[in-house]
């Protein structure tokens, strides 16, 4: 009975919905395998995890064929049988098949430059990315060989509709009326409003693996949860104590030897700042580097020599050797340099509507008479960066600043990182220029797929891998700095250099800690002794720590601390993605998730290595209230 009812449906219209979701599982799979063969050394083979994927998988695969075949449900549902049995419209029909069927290629294969990038499914990076497509698709275009890759597809879509030409035909014989059309459809169609509310992504994150759980997904069934989750409540999702308790407990936790609290209001974190003796009013000169993790420097143990100005800058900076990123993208760390504050799930505060009139670091220096300004090698509204700064204290200066004759080079990010260098020297000379001292916070662009970069520069030659984009950046901050050190305020400036994420997030475990080791330096030879500082540090901690460095008495909403006032034994980070919020402390790592889930893990920071552990209480609760607080004092405000 079975068979024949499937034979019939295949005979009727609906037959090729039959076939698209059949086509729709084979690539899928394929896809699957593909990634599980490309990442084989990193998933933990195990019975467990192989019938996960394959199962989950397959679930996954179908769920996200529900959605896919919506508009094709819909025109097969509406369109006359008079029409349908044309002969002109199986060409149509063949035309369809064909569109959808290059929509399931081409999905898979901008799949693999995702993977291959980032190392997991489409998730939050992939929403962002679709913002902004004039960069996401030059970038596409500057480092794949797009229009090859487009024919190709199109031959194999042609061969694969041909291929199956017969059954489509087949699907013209047995004609449906529109009422029984109407049952089918409408069968059809609950399957995905059924699974939109009670299927999530979460179901398929089975395995400790992170590996296995990313294989067990589906794609386009991510981009479309990720797109939906982009911004997460943090009271909805995460485990919670009461708003009362979890700002006690953060205020008892920044409560340092140089501040005091302003206001007993228990929601207000405001504590005054105070040193004694003189302010050292220097100019600032802040660099985040795209993309730097602290295992490209031979600092750190990397043998391939691609930051040379660095590593020896570090044996006459403050070189910090522990400090941590709180996130995975450059708007994350943008919003710790800036704001000091842990990250909230979802959105980065950059990205977020409300975000003017913060307390941020530029406010604290614009206070000090300083002007701050956000200097970028790109257009500034991308990744909303140009509102989010010119609304927080800084004036913003982009790519539109600079002439076509001074730019050697660009590409879809931006100018090349020695003419954004030249660009930011001359916007300090007009700062100084003034009178006023400078704040300036410059970001760079070069270290981004596709990695080119002026010819002669270096001995990596442009286009050839991320090795050779770190070295060239370090080549334009040795030129930059040694440029700088000819001038009259150099003496007058204190320099810092610091990463706004690592290359990659991936690894075998949700949070892998070693994805998040950035390196700090602050240079500064009339005013800075060398040292190496080994202590833990979050990246939110570096606003605080530079204003102490300073002298700076002010008035703090930071949740950062001054590591040089902060007691021995009181460290702790922040690292997340926009969804797995993570805190460590005393060689512990608690993982919030959604779903009031939580994980930890012991961490041996001698080789950063993580194992599960059992949970610590006290800990938990100390993560909880951190972010818990945070999140709240953003949708309440609290931060202005």
């Amino acid at each position: 009975m079975l068979i024949s009812f499937l034979k019939r449906t295949a005979q009727g219209r609906f037959g090729a919905i039959l076939l698209l979701i059949t086509l729709l599982v084979i690539i899928s799979m394929l896809t699957r395998l593909v990634f599980f063969l490309y990442s084989f050394s990193n998933v933990e083979i195990s019975f467990l995890n192989i019938a996960g994927i394959l199962l989950f998988g397959l679930f996954y695969d179908l769920v996200n064929a529900s959605y896919f075949i919506i508009p094709f449900v819909l025109y097969l549902w509406l369109v006359p049988q008079r029409i349908y049995i044309t002969r002109w419209h199986r060409f149509v029909l063949y035309g369809l098949f064909f569109v959808f069927t290059f929509i399931l290629l081409f999905n898979g294969v901008a799949e693999w430059f995702f993977w291959d990038e980032f190392n997991t499914r489409y998730n939050f990076i992939a929403v962002d990315y679709l913002v902004y497509t004039t960069e996401v698709l030059g970038n596409i275009r500057e480092s794949y060989p797009i229009e090859w890759i487009i024919a190709g597809l199109v031959i194999l879509c042609g061969a694969i509709t041909y291929a199956l030409h017969n059954l489509l035909n087949a699907t013209r014989v047995i004609p449906i009326r529109f009422k029984k059309r109407s049952g089918y459809a409408l069968i059809l169609l609950a399957f995905p409003l059924i699974f939109f509310f009670t299927v999530t992504a979460k179901y398929h994150r089975f395995s400790n693996n992170a590996y296995a759980n990313e294989l067990s997904g589906n794609g386009m069934y991510e981009l479309f949860a990720a797109y939906l989750n982009n911004e997460l409540s943090y009271e909805q999702f995460y485990k919670k104590i009461s708003n009362n308790e979890s700002f006690a407990e953060v205020r008892n936790m920044l409560r340092t030897p140089e501040t005091r609290y302003i206001s007993s209001v228990p929601f207000d974190i405001s504590r005054k700042v105070v040193h004694t003796g003189p302010e050292k009013k220097l100019n600032v000169v802040m660099i985040s580097v795209e993309s730097l993790s602290a295992d490209f420097m031979s600092s750190f143990g990397n043998n391939q020599n691609i930051t040379p100005f660095l590593d020896s800058l570090s044996q006459h900076s403050l070189f910090f050797t522990h400090l941590y990123a709180t996130g995975t993208r450059t708007v994350r760390g943008l919003e710790a340099l800036s704001l000091c504050v842990p990250p909230t799930p979802g959105q980065s505060i950059v990205r977020r509507p409300h975000n003017e009139h913060l307390f941020t670091l530029g406010k604290i220096f614009e206070e000090k008479g300083y002007e701050s300004k956000f200097i970028y090698g790109g257009y500034g509204y991308f990744d909303n960066m140009a509102y989010y700064f010119s609304n927080n204290n800084y004036n913003v200066v982009d790519r539109d600043a600079l002439k076509d004759e001074e730019i050697d080079y660009e590409n879809i990010w931006g100018v090349a990182d020695e003419n954004l260098f030249t660009l930011a020297e001359r916007e300090i000379e007009k700062t100084l220029a003034s009178g006023k001292p400078g704040f300036t916070h410059i970001m760079t662009t070069s270290n981004h797929r596709p990695f080119t970069y002026p010819d002669g520069r270096i001995d990596i030659p442009s286009h050839t891998n991320r090795e050779g984009a770190v070295k060239y950046t370090d080549y334009a901050i040795g030129k930059f700095i040694k440029s700088c050190s000819s001038k009259s305020w150099f003496n007058n400036t204190i320099f810092v250099i610091v990463a706004d994420h690592c290359a990659s997030s991936a690894g075998k475990t949700e949070l892998p800690i070693s994805k998040y080791h950035i390196p700090l330096l602050i240079y500064s030879p009339a005013n800075l002794q060398p040292q190496h500082v080994d202590r833990l540090m979050s990246q939110i901690d570096l606003g605080p720590t530079l204003l102490g460095m300073l002298n700076f008495s002010y008035t703090s909403k930071f949740y950062g601390y001054d590591i040089f006032s902060l007691e021995a034994g009181r460290e702790r980070v922040f690292i997340s993605t926009y969804q797995s919020l993570g805190y460590v402390r005393n060689n512990k790592l608690v993982v919030l998730l959604p779903q009031q889930k939580l994980q930890t893990y012991q961490i041996n920071f001698s080789d950063e290595s993580m194992v599960p552990t059992n949970e610590d209480k006290a800990l938990t609760r100390e993560a909880i209230a951190w972010y818990q607080s945070a999140s709240y004092a953003f949708s309440e405000g609290l931060m202005r």
